[in-house]
């Protein structure tokens, strides 16, 4: 990490934080909650919703890093 000159992160990454990362950002990008909660392998649509902490905007308001 050092010679990539990232710094060290305050707590280390976990499964559980990847997947969280990866859930918010699909849905940034603009996937539906519905299909988030498939890939997710959750029951209930409100579990996906608290898991992911949905923005309220939608991907509207998200700037890509290429744009």
């Amino acid at each position: 990490m050092r010679e990539a000159g990232i710094a060290k992160p305050a707590k280390p990454a976990t499964p559980h934080t990847l997947r969280h990362s990866f859930a918010t950002r699909v849905l940034q990008v603009g996937y539906d909650i519905r299909m988030v909660q498939e890939l997710l392998g959750h029951t209930h649509v409100e579990t996906t919703m608290i898991y992911t902490h949905v923005p309220n905007g939608g991907a509207r308001d998200v700037v890509r890093p290429l744009d």
